[in-house]
């Protein structure tokens, strides 16, 4: 049985793909792990499926056809996992952007960090931009505060703390493990038994809050999250939903919509959509004239979730 299996979906970042599985390989050997890995790749026109399958022949590479978002991609080897025959099912699974690199050690801290806690279901890394700045990996499920600090102006001193969902940065530089509410998506190790449980990611959130749904749901079955500081990988963000800016955009809030219709009453739903609402208004009357178009286009959407 592997210590691990990982899964990377990917769309059309080929280059980012071949650092990311040679970072991960070279700190596995260094751990002495051994782990199955899956490419999915979601319909890339740049050439990923072919590299992937000359460069790292032990990979098990999905090619699709159509692009099945972040869920669907990684359900496709999920999936998979969970419908093998227990004596070859790893204990944990990583899913791991393509997008990311990670850094010696990464790998064997967040096995430590799972094993050492039995009732965490899922440990997320210490994040690092690719010029080697901090990035927060570890957060609070929103709630309406996070969407004030999103559309309206509030004082600089308090974007990055708890009302804005976020964890004191000194908590990043201790080596303890600390409990989140939820991991970045872009590196989450989970213990399988608890997949086994929860159920994969729903795939109706094509692209966004996939993670954080998956996490609350975790929560409301006595799962815990954990961010490991010892853990660090470094994430290049957004190089996927940048190629496609105003979908991108459209598919956040309409994810977001759906987040907050399934994990908070009917209270806080309305509160938060007159907040969103007035937000995207004001922002559509402030804004670039091709991003006004976006903001529209988000109003629409938002009427019809």
């Amino acid at each position: 049985m592997p210590d691990l299996a990982v899964i990377i979906v990917s769309w059309n970042v080929r280059g980012l793909l071949v650092a990311c599985l040679r970072s991960l390989f070279a700190d596995l050997a260094r751990a002495g792990l051994t782990a199955q890995v899956w490419v999915v790749d979601n319909g890339s026109t740049d050439g990923t499926p072919e590299v992937v399958a000359r460069t790292f022949p032990g990979v098990h590479l999905v090619a699709n056809d159509e692009n099945l978002g972040f869920a669907g991609g990684n359900n496709v080897g999920l999936k998979a996992i969970l419908e093998a025959e227990p004596a070859s099912r790893p204990e944990f699974i990583w899913l791991l952007n393509p997008d990311t690199e990670v850094l010696p050690g990464a790998t064997a801290a967040l096995l430590a960090s799972l094993r050492a806690h039995p009732r965490a279901g899922v440990a997320g890394a210490k994040l690092l931009y690719g010029d080697g700045s901090f990035q927060h990996g570890g957060f609070r499920f929103p709630g309406l505060t996070q969407l004030l600090f999103e559309f309206f102006p509030l004082p600089a001193r308090l974007y990055d703390t708890a009302l804005n969902g976020r964890y004191p940065r000194r908590r990043y530089e201790r080596a303890a493990p600390f409990l989140v509410d939820h991991p970045l998506g872009a590196t989450m190790l989970v213990r399988t038994a608890a997949v086994g449980q929860v159920g994969v990611m729903d795939e109706a959130y094509h692209m966004y809050c996939e993670e954080i749904d998956w996490c609350w749901r975790m929560r409301k079955k006595g799962w815990r999250a954990l961010c490991v500081p010892t853990a660090r990988v470094i994430h290049h963000a957004g190089q996927s939903t940048a190629q496609v800016p105003i979908p991108s955009f459209v598919n956040l809030w309409t994810s977001r919509a759906r987040l907050y219709r399934h994990h908070h009453g009917p209270v806080t739903r309305r509160l938060a959509r007159t907040i969103v609402r007035a937000g995207l208004r004001r922002r559509a009357r402030n804004a670039a004239p091709e991003m006004a178009a976006a903001c529209r286009q988000l109003l629409q959407a938002w009427e019809r979730v």
